[in-house]
């Protein structure tokens, strides 16, 4: 089961560091419209770029922070922290609606972190 733990971190962490590039883009978007809100270039809907602005940056921040927990989540799993099995557990869950590579990583950590064997490994990794 080792293994298995180890390419989930690796997976988690490919699925975070992802989701902070699309989070970058997401800002620079939002950098972009607010350029175009302050300095308009030609006829532009004021309430359009300020709502598109927004709404980028909202969705880069929200992709920033889920791509950082599923790296932090990732580092401890590897480590057999507890506190690494509860959080991709929690991110497993919620990674199952988005479909489709969401939903195989979840229902791959749900298989490996559910597995009776290695939830005895992370319980005998938080007695020591």
């Amino acid at each position: 089961m080792d293994r298995h733990v180890s390419l989930l971190g690796v997976l988690a962490r490919v699925w975070g560091a992802l989701a902070a590039v699309v989070g970058v883009s997401l800002l620079l978007l939002a950098a972009g419209a607010l350029a175009e809100l302050l300095d308009p270039v030609g006829p532009v809907s004021e309430l359009a770029a300020g709502v598109a602005a927004g709404a980028f940056a909202a969705g880069g921040l929200f992709a920033l922070a889920w791509g950082g927990v599923h790296l932090w989540a990732a580092a401890r799993l590897t480590e057999f922290r507890p506190s690494g099995r509860i959080a991709m557990l929690a991110l497993a869950v919620v990674n199952l609606l988005v479909f489709p590579p969401g939903t195989a990583l979840g229902m791959y950590a749900l298989w490996v972190l559910l597995s009776p064997d290695l939830q005895r490994r992370f319980t005998a990794a938080r007695t020591r």
